[in-house]
C-alpha cells in the first residue's frame, strides 16, 4: 500500500473513512505502545504494521492516525503493549495479540456459526462505507402505554425447516415472518443480542447426542457496535449491516418497532483465565472491575463485569447507543442485568449512578425505549426501586411469579394479584412511576415456555451437561398430573386452560404485556428451563405446532386485539384525577363489593370503569365453580376460559349478551372476561 501517514484526529473514535483516506483513533491509557495492523480483506497475514508515535500520535488518551490513500475495504486490528517495567496484576499487555477497536461497526472472522475457536479466524474491524437508502423511515414513537412486546430469538426463530423461509436463521428469514406477526398484532419484537459475540466458547457435549453445546442465546459479546454476520444471509463484511437495515425497514412498514436486547454488564472475555479478543487488551484496569491482584469483579456470573460507570466506558456505552438509533433506526433497548449498570467502579451499589442518568436524559434517546432487567447476579434485585429518573421501565419479575403462582392455585396470591392487575402501584406509584413502567411477562426466553409450566414440576436440564444443576429451581410450574406429555385428554385440556388463563390476565394487566415468541402456539422446550445452549430443536420455533394449536393461537390473537380495542387497559395514569392510585379498577368477590383477601382465597373479581367502557374479570383459580354475582349492566361474554373453541374467545366487538346479566358460575381453574 503507497500510503501518507499523518497526525490524525482523535474523534471520532474507531475507523472513520473520509474523502481521501481513513482516520484511526483508540482510547489506550495506559499503554505505552500501539501499533495499527492492517489487513487485505483477502489475505489472512497482516499487510502491513504501522507503529504510532506517542508523542506525534497521541493526544491525551488517546491515539490516532490518518492514513491518506487508504480504501475503506481495508481491515484492521491492533497490537498494543506496555513498557515491562510498568506490567502489573491490573494490565494483561500482549503484544503478540491482536486486539479488536472497540468501536469497530463490522466485525469479520463470526461468519461461520458454531465454527469451534481452534478454527476460526482472527476477528478484524472493517468500515462500513456504503450508502443505504431509507427513504421516509425513522423510529415509530409507539407510546409505551401501547405496546405489545414479542420476544424472539434472531436464529431460532426461523432456524428450524418448518419455517419455510427462503434464509432461515437470519435477518431476512424474520422479514419473512412479519405478515405473521403482524396479523398477531403484536407492536415490537424485542430480539435477543444481535451484535457480536461467541457461541463456541466451550468446549462441552450434549450427553445424550454428542453434539457441541453453544452459547446460543448471545450473551457472550465481543463488540458492542458490530452485528453479529453468522445472522445475515449476505455475510460479506458490509452485509449484515444492509441486511439488518432492509429488516428494520421492513418492520416499521408494518407497523413493528425493533427493540434490542443489549449486555452492557459484561465480556465474553471473562475471568482470568479467559481469552483476549478487544477490551482486555486495550486498558483492561479501565474496561473491567477489578479487585486486588487484579482478579476480576463478577456480578454478572460471567466471570467478568464492565466497569460501566467509569467515564470513559460510560461514553462508550452512550454512543454505542446513539448509533443504533441514529444509524439502524432501533426503537429500543432492554438492558440485561440491568443493575449492574448502576454499581459503582469498586461494585458498590450508587444511589444516583451517572449512567442511567445519562441515558435516561439523553436528547437522542428521548423517544427510546429503556427496559432494565433490575437485577444482577450478585443478589442485587431492584424491580420497582431501579434508578429511573421518569425513563426506564422494567422487566416485572414479580409479576412474573405472582401471576404463576395464582394461576397454579397458591395461596395467598388473591392480593398479588390485584396489585398486578392494576400495573404494579405497590412498585411504580411510590417512586413517580406509571403502569407502563412495569414490563409484564410470565415466560421469556430464560425458563420455561408456557407450555412446559403446566407439562412439568421440575426443570429438565440434563441436555446441557451439567448434572441438571444449572438454571432455577424454584419454577412456579405444575404438571397438572403427569410430568411431560401424555395421552390424558383430561390433562391436556386442563393444560390448555391454564394456557389461556395465563394469557388473559397477562393481556388485561395494566403494564405492557411481553410474549414470548411461541408461546402463542404451545412451544415446548421438553422440560428444559436454560437452554441457552441448544442449538437445536429445543430452542428453535417448531412451525408445525401452529396449525395443532390453533385454538391457543386464535385466543392469543384476540386476547391482543381485545387490548388494543379498550384504551382503559392502557392508563398511561394510576387515575382519572389524581387522587390515588386505582380508583378506576373495583376488586369484588363472588359477592359485589366483597373481595375475599384472606390466605385460602383463590378467587378475584375486577371491574374497570373509566373512559366511557365496562370489563369485568372473573379469575378463578380454585378446583370448583364458584357463582359470581355481577353489577346490573348489560354484560356480554367475550372470553370464558373453560369453554370449547369456538365459544371460548369471540373477536372484539362480537361479544353475545349474557342470558343472566347480574351473575355467572364460572367454572374450577378458569378466567372470564365481560364488557358492556
Amino acid at each position: 500500500m503507497a500510503l501518507l501517514i499523518e497526525r490524525g484526529s482523535p474523534l471520532p473514535f474507531g475507523a472513520t473513512p473520509q474523502p481521501n483516506g481513513v482516520n484511526f483513533s483508540l482510547f489506550a491509557r495506559h499503554a505505552s505502545d500501539v501499533t495499527l495492523v492492517l489487513f487485505d480483506p483477502a489475505r489472512p497475514e497482516p499487510a502491513m504494521e504501522i507503529a504510532l508515535d506517542p508523542h506525534y500520535h497521541r493526544t491525551g488518551d488517546v491515539w490516532h492516525v490518518f492514513l491518506r490513500g487508504l480504501t475503506p475495504d481495508v481491515q484492521y486490528c491492533y497490537r498494543i503493549d506496555r513498557h515491562p517495567n510498568f506490567h502489573n496484576s491490573w494490565h494483561r499487555y500482549d503484544p503478540s495479540k491482536l486486539v479488536l477497536d472497540p468501536f469497530a461497526r463490522c466485525v469479520v472472522g463470526g461468519e461461520q456459526w458454531g465454527e469451534p475457536l481452534s478454527q476460526r479466524p482472527l476477528r478484524r474491524g472493517a468500515m462500513l462505507a456504503e450508502p443505504f437508502d431509507w427513504g421516509e423511515d425513522q423510529p415509530l414513537n409507539i407510546p409505551l402505554a401501547d405496546s405489545v412486546i414479542y420476544e424472539l430469538h434472531v436464529r431460532g426463530f426461523t432456524r428450524h425447516a418448518s419455517a419455510a423461509v427462503a434464509h432461515p436463521g437470519t435477518f431476512r428469514g424474520l422479514i419473512d415472518k412479519i405478515p405473521y406477526l403482524l396479523d398477531l398484532g403484536i407492536t415490537a419484537v424485542e430480539l435477543l443480542p444481535v451484535y457480536d459475540f461467541e457461541e463456541a466458547d466451550t468446549n462441552r457435549r450434549n450427553p445424550f447426542t454428542g453434539e457441541p453445546l453453544l452459547n446460543y442465546w448471545g450473551y457472550q459479546p465481543i463488540s458492542f457496535f458490530a452485528l453479529r454476520s453468522a445472522y445475515a444471509a449476505d455475510r460479506r463484511p458490509t452485509g449484515p449491516a444492509r441486511e439488518f437495515k432492509e429488516m428494520v425497514k421492513a418492520f416499521h412498514a408494518a407497523g413493528i418497532e425493533v427493540i434490542l436486547d443489549v449486555v452492557f454488564n459484561h465480556t465474553a472475555e471473562g475471568n482470568e483465565l479467559g481469552p483476549t479478543y478487544s477490551f482486555r487488551g486495550i486498558d483492561n484496569a479501565v474496561y473491567y472491575m477489578l479487585e486486588s491482584g487484579g482478579f476480576y469483579r463478577n456480578y454478572s456470573g460471567c466471570g467478568n463485569t464492565l466497569n460501566c460507570n467509569h467515564p470513559v466506558v460510560r461514553a462508550m456505552i452512550n454512543s454505542c447507543l446513539r448509533y443504533w438509533v441514529m444509524e439502524m433506526h432501533v426503537d429500543g433497548f432492554r438492558f440485561d442485568l440491568a443493575s449492574i449498570l448502576g454499581r459503582g467502579q469498586d461494585g458498590s451499589v450508587l444511589a444516583n449512578p451517572p449512567l442511567l442518568e445519562s441515558l435516561a436524559l439523553d436528547p437522542i434517546l428521548a423517544n427510546t425505549k429503556l427496559i432494565a432487567e433490575a437485577w444482577d447476579a450478585a443478589g442485587l434485585y431492584q424491580v420497582g426501586s431501579f434508578p429511573a429518573w421518569g425513563r426506564w421501565a422494567e422487566w416485572n419479575g414479580n409479576y412474573r411469579d405472582d401471576v404463576r403462582k395464582f394461576v397454579k392455585s397458591d395461596t395467598s396470591q388473591v392480593p398479588a394479584l390485584a396489585s398486578r392487575l392494576l400495573g404494579s402501584p405497590d412498585l411504580y406509584h411510590p417512586s413517580g412511576r406509571f403502569p407502563y413502567h412495569s414490563i409484564n411477562y410470565v415466560t421469556c426466553h430464560d425458563g420455561f415456555t408456557m407450555a412446559d409450566l403446566f407439562s412439568y414440576n421440575e426443570k429438565h436440564n440434563e441436555a446441557n451437561g451439567e448434572d441438571n444443576r444449572d438454571g432455577v429451581s424454584v419454577t412456579h410450574s405444575w404438571n397438572c398430573g403427569a410430568e411431560g406429555p401424555t395421552n390424558d385428554p383430561e390433562i391436556n385440556r386442563l393444560r390448555l386452560r391454564l394456557q389461556k388463563n395465563l394469557t388473559a390476565l397477562l393481556l388485561i394487566s395494566g403494564g405492557v404485556p411481553m410474549i414470548l415468541g411461541g408461546d402463542e402456539f404451545g412451544r415446548t422446550q421438553k422440560g428444559n428451563n436454560n437452554a441457552y445452549c441448544q442449538d437445536n430443536d429445543v430452542s428453535w420455533v417448531d412451525w408445525s405446532f401452529l396449525p395443532r394449536h390453533r385454538e391457543l393461537h386464535r385466543f392469543f390473537r384476540r386476547m391482543i386485539a381485545f387490548r388494543h380495542r379498550h384504551e382503559c387497559l392502557r392508563r398511561v395514569n394510576w387515575d382519572q384525577n389524581g387522587r390515588g392510585p386505582h380508583p378506576y379498577i373495583e376488586f369484588h368477590g363472588t359477592e359485589l363489593g366483597s373481595p375475599d383477601w384472606s390466605r385460602d382465597s383463590r378467587a378475584l373479581a375486577a371491574h374497570w370503569s373509566c373512559l366511557g367502557e365496562q370489563i369485568y374479570l372473573l379469575a378463578n383459580s380454585y378446583w370448583e365453580p364458584l357463582k359470581f354475582q355481577l353489577p346490573d349492566l348489560p354484560w356480554r361474554r367475550f372470553a370464558d376460559t373453560a369453554l370449547r373453541t369456538p365459544h371460548d374467545i369471540v373477536e372484539p366487538g362480537e361479544e353475545k349478551p349474557l342470558r343472566h346479566p347480574t351473575r355467572y358460575e364460572a367454572a374450577p381453574r378458569s378466567v372470564v372476561i365481560l364488557v358492556a
